[in-house]
């Protein structure tokens, strides 16, 4: 394949409109995970199901080692019932890491084990009639707000009778807008948009009919939201991971919504050096727009495959989207960057074939990051030698 093709556009947003129905916030993911299984039996691409339902796809390759793997979450943020409050209301405790100010105002879905009832989030002083600027001092926190049923309840009997428990899932609705300007706009782009790309990736290598260079592995992980998405998901012999998430857009980052980031640096520490500068090599390659950027609250799957002693390369290609884990905003365009950079990532050789050996006693094959013969960092003044500072080799005494 010399030439990218474009991705079907079409295809991107009618299966990211698709995934965004189906509700997955942490632990509540089997149905997106159905669903996605679904769109891989159409592409022809086999996978299994771990125990709790990440996906570990299969893209043969001309060599079957060493294998590299990509990887989307299915699970969102969301919320889970504390507590069934004397006034029937619900109190709230975050699913995933994000503040209760994105929640206030949103319209929700709570699961019980017998049906789905309906609600609002909404702070504890909810009335600007009756509390006037009170409002407006309420603290930004989980415990200052709370669910108002869709029902008639005004006790925790009453509540407790409509069949809600403690420990209920809770999603909030994703109110999309999909805009002509190519603008994309709703709740749970993270990471449902990366799932969109990497799926329209795929799509574009089967109907191209070409063969990747080694074996390639689409990962669909479920519990990245807290922590521990790709821990027990790699094959062994996986030697590169590329991750694929969200990029912050805001004041002090890179990162743009018509443009593909390559994170070099989260909360956890660096990325790959090799890798990460490979993927961005591979962008200006295929004339691909591309930014670099560091994300100091951030935590994505690539790491914790680390953090669970895989020993692999990893690095994180994310789209750009503004105002991420709120109500969320990208542009078309940086997705179908992320898509085709995705399939040009895959379709290229791995970035050392000497990683095919997961150990050596040799050096000969390890990669270095100076140039050692070009490289001088001896410093430039030279500190003087002792002899010339004390007893006989000096004069300052007679002064």
């Amino acid at each position: 394949m010399t030439k990218l093709p474009s991705p079907d556009l079409d295809y991107l947003r009618r299966v990211l409109l698709e995934m965004l129905a189906i509700p997955s916030p942490t632990g509540f993911t089997d149905t997106i995970v159905m669903y996605v299984a679904e769109r891989l039996n159409e592409l022809d691409i086999p996978y299994e199901l771990t125990r709790r339902g990440t996906i570990r796809a299969t893209l043969k390759g001309r060599k079957e080692s060493p294998d590299r793997a990509v990887s989307a979450h299915l699970d969102t943020i969301g919320a889970i019932v504390r507590e069934i409050k004397d006034n029937g209301r619900l109190a709230l405790a975050a699913v995933g890491h994000w503040s209760s100010r994105f929640a206030e105002g949103s319209r929700v879905s709570i699961f019980t084990d017998n049906g789905t009832l309906r609600g609002s989030v909404l702070p504890l002083l909810a009335s600007g009639h009756a509390f006037n600027t009170e409002v407006d001092k309420m603290p930004v926190s989980w415990d200052h707000i709370e669910v108002r049923l869709d029902a008639i309840t005004k006790s925790r009997v009453e509540t407790e009778y409509l069949g809600i428990r403690v420990g209920d899932f809770i999603a909030f609705d994703p109110l999309p807008e999909f805009t002509e300007s190519g603008y994309i706009s709703a709740r749970h782009l993270d990471d449902k948009a990366g799932v969109a790309a990497l799926l329209t990736a795929l799509k574009i290598i089967k109907e191209e009919g070409v063969i990747p260079p080694i074996d390639c592995h689409p990962l669909f992980t479920i519990t990245e939201e807290v922590g521990s998405g790709a821990a027990g998901a790699l094959p062994w012999d996986v030697s590169e991971f590329v991750g694929i998430d969200i990029a912050p857009v805001a004041p002090g980052q890179q990162s743009d919504e018509h443009r593909v980031s390559v994170a070099l640096h989260d909360s956890s520490g660096p990325y790959d050096y090799h890798l990460s500068r490979y993927l961005l090599r591979l962008a200006e390659q295929h004339s691909i727009p591309v930014r670099r950027d560091l994300f100091r609250y951030y935590y994505s799957d690539a790491h914790s495959a680390i953090n669970a002693g895989h020993d692999v390369r990893i690095a994180l290609l994310a789209f750009g989207c503004d105002a991420t884990h709120g109500y969320e905003r990208t542009h078309i365009v940086s997705l179908a960057a992320l898509s085709q950079l995705l399939v040009g990532y895959i379709m290229s050789p791995p970035v050392f074939d000497s990683d095919a050996e997961p150990a050596d006693t040799s050096t000969e094959r390890f990669a270095h990051q100076l140039d050692l013969e070009e490289t001088h960092q001896n410093n430039q003044t030279d500190l003087p030698h002792l002899e010339h500072l004390i007893g006989e080799g000096t004069d300052h005494a007679k002064d």
